[in-house]
């Protein structure tokens, strides 16, 4: 029998190896919090929620109580993060149950509780994210193969694809993805879950790809019935336990949708924080008024990409419209996390741009020099595999890589001025949300000079193997 393994196999299985030993090797860096009372960081985070939704009765895992203080890390995410959490509590307390001890846990540090800890994390990665970049690429390289041969019939052998993508480039992009240091760091060194989200989402997006956007779009009413009623009933689902009081079911929205919050925190490399710097938005304007004006102009930023999908649909602007519309979020929404960047860096690995933005993330935790060894490892792989990239790309990205390197250099050992102790941060923020700015237009404009006949999403037909 003949078992022979393709290059571009081993490559896959090299690749995924190699991101599994690099997450590995960043768990045994420091997280976030690590031994900083009172309130330690997102690892004691993750942790005091899986301590609440294993001690606490479902309606109370949002509400403000005598065993359930909101001012320390109350639960905020939607219910499949607390169930979730739910699962790694109930794994926890087989192994400990210490870990998860109501009041007495708060803060609770040990190496077998961190070990834990950061297998969690890594289950997700193996069993979740990985799979969802692999089947995404070989989906991709299906669908260009189909639309090839397609081509060829009509021959239309000038036309272009979207994919056109050889298995061995296809190869090389998942190892890329695997090693992207945005994930592996935040994940496997800061300690956040995000790779589970990601991986739905990535999941969904292959979803639509292979059933061909422009089908879903027009197959007519009663299969829009069908998909409407599949997500109806899984939201009753997820949201069912939390419905039998409309005083709980509103707290737990009001815990989703935190408007006093106000319009950001930190220093969040969107709009309203580099603009805040000229004026004060959240002092002049009331959080409700904050609210309207996000819903405005979020909704005016995504309206070009998402009517020109509507409207001539095309998997090129698929792809892009993901980009697009997370852009969006990200750069107008209201009290938008920073690590909601994540949405767009992983269908485009903004590398150049992107990572700048983490680098007071990563010097907080301890993690600046991996991060840049990681870094560079990335841009080896990723400058040998575009050597046929033109000239005025190459040179940006070099300017762009210089530029942070500057700025990793002030930003670790200048010291700010005493008046302004947040001025490095910030000004971090305002260098990247230009060119986030500057990244949304490029892709819109890119998507809407696309024309529809370009790979008309409605003509893919994509066989099952």
């Amino acid at each position: 029998m003949n078992c022979k393994i393709s290059c571009e196999t081993w490559l896959v299985i090299f690749g995924t190896l190699l991101a599994i030993l690099l997450r590995c090797c960043t768990s045994l860096h420091p997280y976030s919090g690590e031994a900083t009372p009172p309130m330690y960081g997102d690892y004691e985070a993750q942790r005091h929620w899986m301590e609440v939704t294993t001690n606490l009765p479902t309606n109370q895992w949002y509400v403000n109580t005598s065993d359930n203080d909101l001012n320390y890390w109350g639960l905020d995410y939607p219910p499949m993060t607390a169930y979730h959490m739910y699962l790694c509590g109930r794994a926890a307390n087989l192994i400990n149950e210490n870990f998860t001890k109501l009041h007495d846990s708060r803060g609770y540090e040990s190496d077998t509780h961190k070990v834990f800890m950061r297998y969690t994390v890594l289950i997700g990665d193996v069993f979740l994210f990985i799979p969802a970049i692999i089947l995404y690429y070989q989906t991709t390289v299906k669908i260009g193969k189909t639309q090839d041969n397609e081509i060829k019939k009509k021959k239309q052998k000038s036309s272009k694809t979207l994919n056109e993508i050889k298995p061995m480039n296809a190869s090389l992009s998942i190892v890329l993805a695997l090693l992207y240091p945005g994930i592996i760091l935040i994940d496997h060194g800061h300690f956040q879950y995000n790779c589970i989200s990601l991986a739905f989402a990535i999941f969904a997006t292959t979803l639509r790809v292979y059933l061909s956007l422009g089908k879903v779009l027009f197959w007519g009413i009663l299969r829009l019935m069908k998909i409407g009623t599949t997500v109806i009933v899984m939201f009753m689902i997820i949201w069912y336990p939390f419905t039998f009081d409309l005083d709980d079911f509103e707290l737990v929205l009001l815990r989703q949708f935190p408007i006093a919050r106000g319009v950001f925190e930190d220093k969040v490399a969107n709009i309203w924080c580099a603009l805040n710097v000229v004026f004060k938005f959240k002092t002049t304007l009331d959080n409700y008024q904050m609210m309207r004006i996000c819903l405005f102009t979020t909704l005016s930023a995504l309206f070009p990409s998402s009517v020109d999908l509507f409207l001539r649909p095309n998997l090129r602007k698929f792809v892009l419209s993901l980009i697009n519309s997370s852009l969006a979020f990200f750069l107008f929404s209201f009290q938008v996390h920073e690590k909601t960047i994540l949405l767009v860096a992983i269908p485009v690995l903004i590398i150049s741009i992107e990572h700048a933005y983490r680098s007071s993330l990563n010097t907080q935790d301890g993690l600046a020099e991996y991060y840049r060894s990681l870094l560079a490892t990335l841009l080896d792989i990723e400058y040998k595999k575009a050597t046929q990239l033109d000239i005025l790309k190459m040179t940006y990205q070099q300017v762009i890589k210089n530029s942070d390197a500057l700025k990793t250099l002030i930003f670790h050992f200048a010291i700010p001025p005493t008046r302004y102790p947040d001025l490095y941060p910030l000004l971090i923020s305002v260098y990247a949300c230009v060119h986030f700015v500057g990244f949304f237009v490029y892709f819109n404009v890119k998507q809407l000079r696309i024309p529809q006949q370009f790979e008309d999403i409605k003509n893919v037909k994509v066989k099952s193997s």
